[in-house]
């Protein structure tokens, strides 16, 4: 019978489960809706339970919406702990899946799960550290430092960084209120993710034109959250995926504000000639944070031998 290994990727509106071999060998997937955990748990394990009949399963990796608790020496390891998604705080998500199977279980945010994933078969490849930071309805960021994701108190939280507020293209100061529930305008998240750019223009970020000057102000924010992670974490790559990214050549602006932001101060032409090299999309799109699951059961898999 054939190994395999189990991937969730647990994300506040779905859980994305699947079975694969790697990532190019997803054997079969299927997407669940994240309701209490009451509900959705067992439906992951259920699904996991049925497709790895007449396979051996070798581990689970679990990448998870956050906060969590990563310290397997915490009374709550592998829970998810505060955050503010209805239901969830305080959820063990690892004791289930052991329970229910008795293999490792890999478990990690979604983002440094993605990071792994890229850093082990993506756009990230032979770059050490490397950073994934993901643009949506939130920011979130991992981190992969000698070869492994970034803990220490706790996870990277990116996307609450403190970072300055700058003004429009045309000079207006920028008075949004902000998005986050803990920090309002005062985070990145609260000033760049896709609710503070729909709520600036009173209408969803996906409908706004390419060419409306809020793009303008998004990649200004995005630069000063990277140079954030460039001047701490000094990656050599930085990947940046989620729905924003697609919209109004973010990437491309980011890029050149970026440049800007850093001033000629990290004198590395990865940051201070034009190139697409440094800051650049997941090589798995959509996909990141699933392969990033299948990455940490690998992982999962060879620390338990």
């Amino acid at each position: 019978m054939a190994r395999v290994y189990g991937a969730i990727e647990g994300g506040g509106t779905k859980f994305v489960c699947a079975i694969a071999t790697g990532p190019e060998d997803i054997l079969t997937r299927v997407r669940l809706d994240t309701r209490t955990p009451a509900q959705t748990i067992p439906e992951a394990i259920a699904f996991l339970r049925d497709a790895t009949r007449g396979h051996v399963l070798a581990a689970i990796g679990v990448a998870c919406f956050g906060p969590i608790e990563l310290d397997p020496c915490a009374p709550d390891y592998g829970s998810v702990t505060t955050t503010v998604k209805p239901g969830w705080a305080h959820t063990p998500i690892v004791g289930p899946l052991r329970e229910a199977f008795g293999v490792p279980v890999g478990f990690d945010t979604d983002v440094n799960g993605a990071a792994l994933g890229e850093v082990r078969w993506g756009a990230a490849q032979g770059c050490d550290p490397a950073i994934y930071l993901t643009v949506g309805t939130g920011i979130g960021g991992g981190a992969i430092v000698n070869g492994r994701p970034l803990h220490g108190l706790m996870h990277p939280e990116i996307g609450h960084l403190p970072i300055p507020r700058i003004t429009w293209p045309d000079g207006r100061p920028d008075d949004y209120v902000g998005a986050c529930a803990y920090h309002g305008g005062g985070c990145f998240e609260g000033l760049a993710s896709g609710p503070a750019i729909g709520a600036r223009a009173g209408r969803p970020a996906e409908s706004i034109p390419n060419d409306d000057p809020i793009w303008e102000l998004e990649a200004g924010y995005l630069a000063l959250g990277l140079a954030s992670v460039v001047l701490s974490l000094s990656p050599r790559r930085i990947v940046v995926g989620g729905g924003v990214m697609h919209r109004g050549d973010v990437l491309r602006r980011t890029r050149e504000r970026l440049r800007d932001v850093l001033a000629g101060y990290v004198g590395r032409p990865e940051v201070t000639v034009p190139n697409e090299t440094y800051v650049v999309p997941p090589r798995f799109g959509q996909d990141a944070g699933l392969v990033g699951a299948i990455a940490l059961a690998e992982a999962a898999e060879q620390g338990a031998r």
